[in-house]
C-alpha cells in the first residue's frame, strides 16, 4: 500500500493537475506553493514535505469525477487527511506525517483561537470547515496544543490558505523530490 517517492511524484504529475476545489488553481501549483511558502519561512524539510504532501489524500482518493457535485463543495467531509497516511508512513517520520494528520484540525483550532481567522478563509475552505466539525471549543483548544506536532501543523495551515495565487512562480516537483529523498527513513 505504501507509495514509493517516484510514484510520489508520478501521482502528482498526473492525478493531481486538476482544480483544485473552487480555487483557481491546480491541486499540483497548491501543493508546490505551500511547500514553497514553507521553504521560504525556512521551515526544516520536513514541514516542507509535509506543506508538498498535505492534501495528498485528495489525489489518492477513488472518487470518481460523477461523484463530484457540480458546484465543485463537498456534501461530506473526505477525511484526506488521514487517507495518504497509510501510503507514505514507511517512508516518512512522524515530523512529516502529523503535520499532515492535524492540518485540517489546524483550521478548526485557528477559527478558535484568531478572531479574523474565518474572514481570511476562502469560500470553499469556509464549506469544507463545517463538514469537518467547525472551530473548536475551549477543551479542543487545550488539547490540541498538547500534540506534539501542533505548532508545525499550524504554520502548515497557514501556507495551506496562502497558496491559492493563480500563476505563482515555484521551483518545480523535481525540487521537492530531492527533498522527499533526503527525509525519507527507509
Amino acid at each position: 500500500m505504501s507509495l514509493s517517492i517516484p510514484e510520489i511524484v508520478q501521482l502528482l504529475n498526473s492525478r493531481a493537475t486538476t482544480w483544485y476545489g473552487q480555487e483557481a488553481v491546480s491541486q499540483l501549483e497548491h501543493a508546490l506553493q505551500c511547500a514553497h511558502l514553507a521553504e521560504e519561512a525556512n521551515e526544516t524539510p520536513e514541514t516542507v514535505v509535509a506543506a508538498l504532501l498535505h492534501d495528498l489524500g485528495h489525489i489518492v482518493s477513488t472518487k470518481r469525477p460523477d461523484e463530484v457535485p457540480a458546484d465543485g463543495l463537498p456534501t461530506v467531509d473526505d477525511l484526506h487527511q488521514f487517507v495518504a497516511l497509510p501510503f507514505l508512513r514507511s517512508h516518512f517520520s512522524d515530523a512529516v506525517l502529523e503535520p499532515i494528520k492535524l492540518h485540517v484540525d489546524a483550521k478548526r483550532y485557528l477559527c478558535a483561537v484568531d478572531a479574523g481567522y474565518w474572514d481570511s478563509l476562502s469560500h470553499a475552505s469556509k464549506h469544507s470547515l463545517e463538514l469537518q466539525g467547525g472551530r473548536y471549543d475551549e477543551e479542543q483548544v487545550r488539547s490540541f496544543e498538547e500534540l506534539t506536532f501542533y505548532s508545525e501543523a499550524v504554520r502548515l495551515r497557514r501556507y495551506d490558505d496562502l497558496a491559492k495565487v493563480p500563476g505563482q512562480i515555484t521551483p518545480p516537483l523535481a525540487h521537492y523530490a530531492t527533498l522527499m529523498e533526503q527525509v525519507k527513513v527507509a
